[in-house]
């Protein structure tokens, strides 16, 4: 089992940055890629940016290549996702997710106001 707790959610304006954390706990020893994902009010959650174990593979959704960054620190478990110019439709809920399984994290919201 692994948990993931996110963390960095919140409230900016159009053109801001936040950067979202995702610390994970429990069989942390296993090596594997971590996902982040969102999910809008009345949209399906969909993907967002994808990091291997030894972060040297990365991908993103189109719609946020060239803004978001996805980074891994693996001596502290955790996960992060650096968004900047920040969009009124990067409006979601926030999650991470450890690639080819059902371990999710619980959300974090973020909410860009124009």
């Amino acid at each position: 089992q692994v948990q993931l707790v996110e963390s960095g959610g919140g409230l900016v304006q159009a053109g801001g940055s936040l950067r979202l954390s995702c610390a994970a706990s429990g069989r942390t020893s296993s090596r594997y890629a971590m996902g982040w994902f969102r999910q809008a009010p009345g949209k399906e959650r969909e993907f967002v940016a994808t990091i291997s174990w030894t972060a040297h593979i990365t991908a993103y959704a189109d719609s946020v290549k060239g803004r978001f960054t996805i980074s891994r620190d693996n001596t502290r478990n955790t996960v992060y996702l650096e968004m900047n110019s920040l969009k009124p439709e990067d409006t979601a809920v926030y999650y991470c997710r450890v690639s080819g399984t059902n371990f999710w994290g619980q959300g974090t919201q973020v909410t860009v106001s124009s």
